[in-house]
């Protein structure tokens, strides 16, 4: 059956949401194409972000694609999924295969997601951005779709331990397209990309049904609102980022 590795992943979320009475709500559904080439680039803050984002797609009968650490692939039936499911391994000491597999999906008119933050946000801002999302997007000239998420912290991240506590609600929002010019220089680009995830993410974590109760502890909740979860400056000895990420010109402190 066609997709059948992705079909079956799908339904086994669909369990564990079900499991977890976890409330999935998106929005901006529409600037994800129902056909057709598109980057997306999401940021990163729990271990589900794959699961819910995958959801989000199949609402828009899209199978998207991941870039994701390749170590995934050591578990022999993770790594036969993964390879069913089309996801793309990224080795951080050579990036260029994983790029160059993500361009040759692109131009089979796939959805592509890239979290450009390379991995989970401690401080659970938006960290430094590799511009690998921005170039693929600016090479092969698709639509580069800012997408961010909140909720899925408080189920599993880093530094926490996972929390089966049911109701969980997650907010999941597509942004509007950008466009990369040719002669744009991706490295100013990751930065608008990194003002506008910032945007995008803060607008969620202030809404109500987010924010702490008085006197909460929060370490899913970011320090600069008033959570407990390390601030930038903390978050900076435990982040792993490459040296080519693009800096933070967004975000606290900015």
């Amino acid at each position: 059956m066609a997709e059948g590795w992705y079909r079956t992943t799908v339904a086994l979320g669909r369990v564990l949401f079900g499991a977890l009475g976890l409330r999935l709500h998106v929005e901006g559904a529409e600037h994800l194409p129902r056909t057709g080439p598109v980057v997306l680039a999401a940021n990163h803050i729990g271990f589900l972000d794959f699961m819910t984002i995958a959801a989000a797609g199949r609402e828009r009968d899209r199978f998207v694609r991941f870039l994701t650490r390749h170590d995934v692939w050591d578990a022999p039936v993770a790594g036969r999924a993964m390879t069913g499911m089309r996801h793309v391994p990224v080795d951080r000491e050579a990036p260029a295969a994983a790029y160059l597999h993500a361009r040759r999906l692109l131009r089979e008119d796939e959805a592509v997601t890239l979290f450009p933050e390379a991995g989970i946000s401690y401080s659970l801002t938006i960290r430094s951005l590799m511009p690998g999302a921005v170039r693929l997007a600016q090479e092969t000239g698709v639509p580069l779709v800012p997408l961010v998420q909140w909720g899925t912290q408080r189920i599993w991240s880093v530094g926490q331990r996972p929390s089966a506590r049911r109701g969980r609600r997650v907010d999941l929002r597509f942004g509007p397209p950008m466009h990369v010019p040719p002669e744009a220089d991706p490295r100013a680009v990751t930065a608008e990309l990194g003002l506008t995830l910032t945007a995008m993410l803060e607008e969620l974590q202030r809404r109500p049904h987010h924010v702490p109760a008085p006197a909460e502890q929060a370490p899913w909740y970011p320090a600069h609102f008033g959570g407990h979860a390390p601030d930038r400056a903390a978050a900076a000895a435990l982040d792993e980022v490459p040296r080519s990420a693009v800096p933070p010109v967004w975000g606290p402190g900015h």
